[in-house]
């Protein structure tokens, strides 16, 4: 469906980084501005080396979506709640 791929969640270069660690995380999925609880991991074997993840973030209500999106591609590697990947990335 046209339109309808989720958008990656990129930092701003325009922030400082006090900023940004201010700011809550926030869905990935396209025009949502909801806060993220989960974390998907994925990557892109075409692209990416096996053990590189790149993350976006999911809402309660797009994390289904999302995952999906990203499993049939086969890209999706694991879904994380967000607190459990932040204290493993401490």
């Amino acid at each position: 469906m046209p339109g309808s791929s989720p958008r990656g969640c990129p930092a701003s270069p325009l922030l400082d980084n006090d900023q940004v660690s201010e700011e809550k995380p926030i869905c990935s999925a396209k025009g949502c501005r909801a806060d993220a609880v989960w974390v998907l991991a994925w990557n892109n074997p075409k692209l990416h080396a096996p053990e590189r993840r790149k993350t976006w973030l999911a809402c309660e209500e797009h994390r289904e979506h999302l995952s999906q999106f990203l499993g049939v591609r086969g890209f999706l590697k694991d879904v994380v709640p967000l607190a459990d990947w932040e204290s493993d990335e401490a």
